[in-house]
């Protein structure tokens, strides 16, 4: 079963006013939006909305409205709390949250003065708090920007300075503690004594860093450039001490003093250790490689574990992206690297097109990418017939892909072209969107759209493709139609009313649709006046003009979208990469299946002609004129056979004869099969994929060669926000998946229990 979502708006900073009835309303602060869901447990809530507001997780009280009651704030405590504070609130999108600050103990400090000119590297003995502004961390400069630092004198706040991470007090050292530090007993003898000698002075640092956390002590630097550093134990009064300076002539670094006592108990009563972001990332880089979906609540328990080191959330998650990064390649130069990407894709694929736009600043706008083999065999082997939907992207840099995608022979998703936009879904970028796609496709024949009405789509269709067809998709009718008459209807109303407007949608004559919308307006007069509004010529089957083959909805290419948001943490080249790899991939697997095939039409298709021919033991038929024949059974249709027609449309809208139509057939002793739609024929899929996508072989070598023969691309300014990304793209979508899926046939607009298809 489903997990039930909803959107969570966390508000803080403000306060509460209570009004004349008694009920309080919220004025003031910040507010963030997070989904959560009935799976999500409450310290990973919490622990995500203290990050969000950068406040302490055991600082915060988290409260909530009943529905309809603005007097009584609930506290949320525990799993049950948020469990039932989502199931509260299951018929509605989003819930309020309010993030109440309570006064905590402040934790003892050290006593030891900090010292600006010893540039203490480690933390002191403090409780983990949230991150602080960069100013705050002025003696916590990591080790390798410290010579930056020194020879120049002064600190650049752009710079990506690396934090050393605050750690919690720890007792003195038990037999228990072994284990915690059992991934750092390798590190016990990283430091040796006098004469130990370094490649550079990077290695140096980095080795004391190990053997520090190996043995559990504190330190702090007293002198540290590009050729020497002295470094002392941080307690006070401790002999321990060492100091290392370059081999001269050489750029080697060699311990030349180094009094390995400590008198302050410093391996055993010392808390701080030495563990900065970077440290975490070279920590997990390799088990992130092997495990890319590697939590950041997973990273804190293995530090934990491994090496007795506590991180918080923030700490792990920006370990992560560091080891990202150095394992993915820079987001910067994927964005750099488009123009000269997208020449050498034309490149490997003739006949294709991949161009990516920039506004004024030379900053990202837009990306287009349709490869030959897809142009190729959507106009040789597809229907006419094009789905346009859109997700967001959860990389870095966000964005939006918008996607092109039909049907081939076999039911089957074929990606057509996608785009990339920074800008949210907008009715700019589905204008451009669409020109690009018009300027791709040279079929002359009218094409069926199936698309929102909103976002300038309608437009923009009858505009770019004039004499297409625009219909309209009903999941996103059904979310407009609930937007609009918010609130008045329970989940249950909800799901009775969809499961009506989908039964007049998918009916084949009027009449069939005025009797479900009847059902609807004995519901709801509004909601019946709003649908007989919304244009069901665009829509309903017994309106639309166009032939969209029983699609219903947009989202039809739900494989390509996994696609896109399985790779969409990737720098911006490499996931389009992975989408043409997946593509190519899909068309050679599909290709070869084909080959086998011996059927005349496609296996899904012999099936339904299979079904089709079984109902016509109770059929009769009469001949009306030379081309029109009478056909009597549950009903009577008329079926033209020079038209391809059957009154009961089942033939127009799945291109293959339904039951009244292969009675027809039959009885004048012609086959079936010469009055299939070519769009559903063994011969059109093989159409389909008989061109291949090709990668691109010499990337990294002709881009080094010729970086300085493209256009500079810089990222876009928008960048990703705290708190968890989405994992679904819509909320509402779950009502009409949960409710209209029938597990028994997998047709919409039923479920198993109403289903008629027999067993």
């Amino acid at each position: 079963m489903a997990a039930m979502k909803i959107i969570a708006i966390c508000q803080s900073g403000g306060k509460f006013v209570t009004g004349k009835d008694g009920s309080l309303s919220y004025k003031g602060g910040d507010a963030h939006a997070i989904d959560i869901d009935d799976l999500m447990k409450f310290n990973e809530f919490k622990e995500e909305v203290a990050e969000m507001f950068s406040i302490r997780a055991d600082s915060i009280s988290i409260k909530y409205f009943l529905p309809g009651n603005k007097k009584i704030l609930i506290t949320i405590s525990n799993d049950k709390d948020l469990q039932r504070m989502i199931k509260f609130h299951g018929s509605y999108s989003t819930v309020d949250i309010y993030i109440l600050i309570e006064e905590v103990a402040a934790p003892e400090l050290s006593n030891m003065p900090a010292s600006r000119s010893s540039r203490t590297t480690l933390s002191e003995t403090v409780v983990a708090v949230a991150p602080a502004p960069l100013n705050a961390f002025h003696t916590h400069v990591a080790d390798d920007v410290l010579d930056v630092v020194h020879d120049t004198n002064q600190i650049d706040t752009n710079m990506d300075i690396d934090i050393p991470l605050e750690v919690p007090p720890v007792s003195l050292r038990s037999s228990n503690d072994v284990k915690y530090a059992k991934g750092a007993q390798q590190w016990q003898n990283t430091i040796t004594g006098v004469g130990q000698r370094f490649s550079s002075v990077h290695e140096f640092r980095e080795s004391l860093r190990k053997y520090a956390i190996a043995h559990q002590f504190a330190f702090k630097y007293k002198k540290n450039d590009s050729h020497r550093v002295t470094v002392k134990c941080k307690a006070e009064g401790c002999p321990w001490r060492i100091h290392a300076s370059r081999l001269s002539t050489t750029q080697l670094i060699c311990i030349k003093k180094m009094n390995s006592t400590h008198n302050c108990e410093g391996a055993f009563a010392t808390t701080g250790h030495q563990a900065t972001r970077s440290w975490v990332a070279s920590i997990i880089k390799e088990k992130l490689k092997d495990f890319p979906d590697y939590k950041p609540k997973d990273i804190v328990n293995d530090i934990k574990q491994e090496y007795g080191i506590q991180l918080n959330y923030f700490q792990a998650w920006r370990g992560k992206e560091i080891a990202k990064e150095q394992l993915q390649g820079s987001y910067k130069e994927a964005y750099s690297q488009l123009p000269f990407f997208c020449e050498k894709l034309m490149e490997a694929n003739p006949g294709s097109l991949a161009m990516c736009t920039t506004k004024e600043d030379s900053s990202f706008d837009r990306l287009f990418i349709s490869l030959h083999a897809l142009l190729h065999g959507f106009q040789q082997g597809c229907r006419p017939l094009i789905f346009l939907d859109s997700i967001p992207l959860k990389s870095k840099y966000q964005g939006t892909l918008l996607a092109a995608t039909s049907v081939d022979a076999d039911e089957g998703v074929f990606p057509v072209a996608f785009s990339i936009v920074d800008d949210a879904e907008s009715d700019d970028s589905w204008h451009w969107f669409l020109l690009q796609l018009k300027s791709v496709l040279s079929t002359s024949c009218p094409i069926t759209f199936v698309a929102d009405r909103e976002k300038g789509l309608k437009t923009s269709i009858a505009e770019i493709f004039e004499g297409s067809f625009h219909a309209y998709c009903l999941r996103y009718l059904t979310e407009q139609l609930f937007r609009d008459l918010k609130g008045q209807f329970s989940h249950e109303v909800m799901r009775l009313m969809i499961e009506d407007l989908y039964a007049a949608a998918y009916a084949t004559k009027p009449e069939g649709f005025q009797n479900s919308m009847e059902s609807i307006k004995k519901i709801s007069e509004e909601a019946y006046n709003w649908i007989i509004q919304s244009e069901p010529l665009n829509w309903a089957n017994s309106f639309f003009l166009g032939t969209r083959y029983n699609h219903m909805t947009s989202n039809f290419g739900e494989l390509f979208y996994n696609w896109a948001a399985d790779a969409d943490e990737l720098p911006i080249t490499q996931m389009v990469d992975v989408i043409r790899g997946k593509i190519m991939e899909l068309i050679i697997a599909r290709k070869a299946a084909s080959d086998q095939w011996e059927t005349r039409l496609s296996p899904t298709m012999e099936e339904k002609l299979k079904k089709e021919s079984q109902k016509t033991d109770s059929l009769s038929v009469l001949e009306s004129t030379c081309s029109t024949y009478e056909v009597c059974g549950d009903t009577t249709e008329a079926v033209n056979i020079d038209r391809w027609e059957c009154s009961c449309k089942a033939w127009q809208l799945t291109g293959v004869p339904c039951c009244h139509a292969i009675a027809v057939i039959s009885g004048i002793g012609q086959s079936v099969y010469d009055y299939c739609s070519r769009y559903c024929t063994a011969e059109s899929y093989k159409l389909t994929y008989s061109e291949i996508v090709h990668p691109i072989l010499d990337m990294e070598v002709s881009a080094s060669k010729d970086s300085q023969l493209v256009v500079t691309v810089t990222p876009p300014p928008t960048k990703r926000p705290p708190g968890r990304p989405a994992t679904k793209r819509f909320g509402s979508q779950e009502v009409v998946k949960r409710h209209l899926h029938c597990s028994r046939c997998k047709g919409l607009g039923h479920n198993k229990s109403t289903c008629k298809e027999q067993l």
